[in-house]
């Protein structure tokens, strides 16, 4: 449960930063569309030796990144106001 609770932790901390911000406080030139962001970097490492005498190490890294994306007009959104005064203008085009 405790890796339960830690993603979700992650998650609203992610939801409640500015992904414009970095942890420093000064603004990230990468911060633009797509920006990814890791948030936690977890390595786990565990060395052995077999039995003929060879050292095995067997690492597993785990990387959790928040990627935000700007907003895309959905198809059921409202039209932009330069499309609705296009469309309502009486005047034949060119």
């Amino acid at each position: 449960m405790r890796s339960l609770g830690e993603a979700v932790g992650h998650v609203w901390r992610a939801i409640r930063t500015d992904p414009g911000v970095s942890d420093s406080g000064e603004g990230s030139a990468a911060a633009g569309a797509g920006a990814r962001r890791e948030v936690r970097r977890e390595v786990e490492a565990v060395e052995r030796t077999t039995e003929a005498g060879h050292r095995v190490t067997l690492r597993r890294t785990t990387i959790e990144e928040v990627e935000v994306h700007p907003p895309r007009a959905s198809p059921g959104a409202p039209p932009s106001v330069a499309s609705a005064d296009a469309a309502s203008d009486p005047r034949p085009g060119p």
